[in-house]
Parts: structure tokens; sequence; C-alpha cells
């Protein structure tokens, strides 16, 4: 019966359409993740593709180890010898693009020298580590902290609580320094274009599994399927199956081939350093690993996606309409860009425990407000989300399946 659910959505060209859409949107995203990784040559010229991803990964990966004092010291003293040079002097974009392209090796832990020196926790100067000196490396890290602190006592006080402010600052000193630095490419590729996979299979499963519980009603065949032997057993647990395995088998398919794609391009080097030591994690308060960050990231999307699918299949058997039920991923996942916009603290807190944040996980790793009170202890959405959504994948079967076999027949 199992079997026969699966064949029933797969089988129809509908279906196959999806499946085909699910493959373009594979390709698609791989694709654009190569061809946004710029290489500038001795000419200043950009070259992209797997040879200029080649290219940056062996300038980057000479300067791997301990971010010390002394690592910091000698990017420091390599920036400003090319800052002196006439080509990063010069009016003439293209010359200034040849200094650039010197800059390559370095220019992740410039990005981080800028932020650590900027003159505000939320500012960027992009030119800020061309004033910097190798005397200024030991306040690298005290400066991330330090930054926080001003922000948090001037823009950021009236935004936190201060169990919340001593929380995040606690979280900000347990960071283990000097950080391990590597070449990550690869993983902060992931990062940034895997809750687009994410969110767009979702929206083509909540296309597939709309008529898994609704097709009987809408073909009028629910009083045959029902009057059945085992219609309101067997047949009605394959169903709960049949969607079960759509959304995993599909959600693990798309994630596993665009993760083997990305890393095998980029290489999966730096698995192990801390997230803080790339310019998308440097204010995380999260102490993680860029592996555990992926591993978070992976199982997030497929909770949160578990989650909104069950609850469209749960409409689907409830209403007997697709088209209302079809609606329910759209809602979740744009409805709480909208209501961000209310800049409201209580809303930006309810926001933080939808399943959107599970598939924009990278997002929820790096927002301050979501931060909850439970009883005097400041806990992070994260967990709370992962507790929540996990119970929620695991009820929501069994009260499909209840609702479902309950229902009337036409």
């Amino acid at each position: 019966m199992l079997r026969y659910e699966l064949k029933k959505v797969f089988g129809r060209a509908g279906g196959r359409v999806a499946l085909c859409l699910l493959a373009t949107i594979l390709v698609g995203v791989s694709m654009v993740s190569v061809n946004s990784t710029p290489w500038v040559n001795e000419r200043g010229e950009e070259e992209y593709g797997f040879a200029a991803v080649r290219r940056l990964r062996a300038a980057q990966k000479a300067w791997t180890g301990p971010l010390d004092e002394a690592r910091l010291r000698a990017v420091l003293a390599e920036n400003a010898r090319i800052a002196a040079t006439p080509e990063a002097r010069s009016d003439d974009w293209h010359m200034t693009n040849i200094a650039y392209g010197w800059r390559q090796g370095i220019e992740p832990i410039r990005d981080l020298l800028n932020m650590a020196f900027a003159d505000g926790f939320r500012e960027f100067d992009f030119y800020r580590a061309d004033s910097l000196t190798p005397d200024d490396a030991p306040m690298f890290y005290p400066n991330r902290v330090r930054l926080l602190r001003e922000w948090l006592a001037d823009e950021g006080a009236n935004l936190l609580s201060e169990p919340e402010k001593a929380f995040l600052i606690a979280r900000y000193e347990a960071l283990e320094t000097p950080l391990d630095y590597d070449y990550v490419h690869g993983w902060t590729r992931l990062f940034r274009y895997l809750p687009s996979i994410q969110m767009l299979t979702l929206l083509v499963l909540g296309y597939l599994v709309a008529g898994v519980f609704a097709g009987e009603f809408q073909q009028r065949a629910d009083a045959v399927f029902f009057a059945s032997k085992l219609g309101r057993s067997k047949a009605s647990r394959a169903k709960v199956g049949a969607g079960v395995v759509i959304v995993t088998a599909v959600y693990w398919a798309m994630v596993l081939l665009f993760t083997a794609f990305v890393l095998l391009c980029f290489g999966a080097d730096g698995a192990l350093c801390p997230v803080q030591a790339s310019f998308e994690g440097w204010k995380c308060f999260y102490n993680l690993t860029n592996l555990q960050k992926y591993l978070l990231m992976a199982m997030g999307g497929y909770l949160g996606s578990l989650a909104i699918l069950l609850a469209e299949m749960w409409a689907s058997a409830k209403s007997r309409s697709t088209v209302l039920s079809a609606t329910i991923p759209f809602v979740l996942l744009f409805a709480p860009s909208l209501l961000l916009n209310l800049s409201s603290v209580s809303v930006d807190k309810a926001v933080g425990l939808l399943p959107f944040a599970l598939l924009d996980m990278d997002t929820t790793l790096s927002a301050f407000n979501y931060l909850y009170d439970l009883a005097g202890k400041i806990v992070p959405s994260v967990p709370l989300l992962f507790l929540l959504y996990g119970a929620a994948a695991l009820l929501l079967p069994p009260l499909l399946y209840r609702t479902y076999r309950g229902s009337e027949q036409a």
C-alpha cells in the first residue's frame, strides 16, 4: 500500500514535473555558488569557475594555522606592504584590482580585522585594516568583546534585558582563543546557499504532498476507500507513511547532493574551525565549529520541513482541499518576514520560534533577539526550536492518522 501511494504521487505528470523542477533548482543553485566566487588574476581580471576556486583555495591555505598575535602581525605587515605599492595607491580601478588580487590570500583575515577594529559593533569599513599596524594585533580579540559591550550599553540598550545582555557577553568571553584559521570557503558557500535549497525544496514538497490525503475526496472515491476492509487502518497508515517518506527522501536527497557538490568543488577544509574564524560567523554567539553549524542547519531544515508539511497534510485531511492546504508552506515561510518589519521585541521573539527559523538557521544562529527567559535562565532559540519541532514531528503523524481515518464519507 505504501508503494501504491508513492506511485500515485510520482506517477502522475505533476509529480514528474515537480522532480524536474527540483533537479533544475539543484543545478541552478549549485552553479550560482560556483560562479559567485571570483579569482582576480595577475592582470586584474576576474575569473570564475572551478579553476578560479582552486587558485583561491591555494592562496588562502598559505595562511592556515592558529590566528594568534604572530599571525595577525604577519597579515598586517603583508597588508601594509601591498597598500604601499603604486598599484594600490593608483586612482585607476584596473590597477587597484591588481592590488586586490595580491590580497586574496589574506582577505578573510583582513575582513576579520576590519570588523574587530571597526568604529562600532554594526559598522564595517573595508579599508579599516589599511590604517592598522602590527602593534594593533594584541587588541584583536579584546575588541570583539568591547564592541559588543559598547553596543549593548548604547544602541542595543532597549532591545535586550539585563540578563540577556549578560548572557551574550558571557558567550563572547567563553570563545576559546586564538581561533584555528583555515580556508573555509566550502562551508561559507554552504551556509549562504543551503537555506535557498531547503526553502525551495519545501515549496515543491508542499505541492507533492498536498493531494496525498485530499485525493480520494476530490476524485469522489472516499466512499470506496473508507468502506474497504483496510481503508481506515492499513491504507490510512500507508498514506501517513507515504507523506513522511516523500518529505524525508526528497529533502535529504536535495541537501546531501548539494552538500556533496559544494564540498567537492570548494573543499571541506576547516570543518573543525570555529565559525567565528570567518567573516560570516565573527559575531555569532554560538561557539560552534563549521561542521557543527552545518549539521544544525541540515537537521533543523529537516525538522522544520517535516513539521510544516505534516501540518499541511493534516489540513488537507481535515479540509479535503489541496489548494487550501498547499498555501500553508507559503504562509509559514513568508509571513515571518513581514512580521519582522513591525520592529517589536515581542513579535521578534515569537517569530524566532516559528518553523521558518529552522529553515533559515544561518540567520537564527546570529540573531541576538531570539533569546528567552525561562524561569530566570536565558535560553537561545536553537535548542527550543529542536525540542518544539522534534516533538511536533513525533506527535503529528498519529494525529494525522486519527484525523484521516475518522473522516466521514461524502
